[in-house]
């Protein structure tokens, strides 16, 4: 027995939009009035994916700085020049001592210390030998005394001991080259031959 066919189910008819009554337009209306609009809202930035090796900052290593001597980081400070000391003083020839005995050597310039103190016998020999140098004189005469052999606490005395150790010292070797006891007939012990040390230009 054969099957009727079957008859496809047609599709419903669209539903007609219903319109708005008076009453419900007014209602419409009066609610919109009231109403107010909200505002906008920003919506929240989506955080950016970021890769995982760039998440957590990863200290740079300070780099290894070449090993350097100490020495060739400190900048050093010149040496200052000292000059060097004078020369020992050198005892006059015998040759120059007879020379200025007999007035063959002028003697150029005479000192009398005779009866000063140290401090004021030092003074004047200082000044005296420092001009000698500076006016280029070669041999000078100073004179100290014989002093007491007896009352060794008197000044008398004192500078002929004193002279000579001053003349050694480093402030009166840059000015003389020597000294030597004078002839009898230029005061003897009492006084001493000195040759002055030429400046150097």
């Amino acid at each position: 027995m054969k099957r009727p066919p079957l008859i496809p189910e047609l599709p419903a008819p669209p539903r007609r939009k219903r319109g708005l009554s008076e009453e419900e337009r007014a209602l419409w209306e009066s609610v919109a009035r009231q109403t107010k609009p909200l505002g906008k809202r920003h919506r929240a930035a989506k955080p950016q994916a970021v890769a995982p090796d760039a998440q957590a900052p990863v200290a740079a290593k300070p780099e290894a700085s070449p090993k350097s001597h100490p020495s060739a980081n400190i900048a050093r400070a010149p040496k200052p020049t000292v000059p060097p000391p004078p020369p020992p003083l050198a005892p006059l020839g015998r040759r120059e001592r007879s020379h200025l005995s007999r007035g063959r050597k002028e003697i150029e310039a005479r000192l009398d210390l005779h009866g000063m103190t140290q401090t004021r016998a030092h003074r004047a020999l200082s000044g005296f030998l420092q001009r000698a140098h500076i006016d280029g004189l070669t041999f000078v005469l100073i004179i100290t005394g014989k002093g007491r052999t007896v009352g060794a606490e008197s000044e008398r005395g004192v500078l002929r001991r004193q002279v000579p150790l001053w003349l050694n010292l480093p402030e009166f070797r840059s000015l003389v080259v020597g000294f030597e006891e004078a002839h009898i007939g230029h005061g003897g012990e009492g006084a001493l031959y000195v040759r002055i040390r030429r400046s150097r230009i």
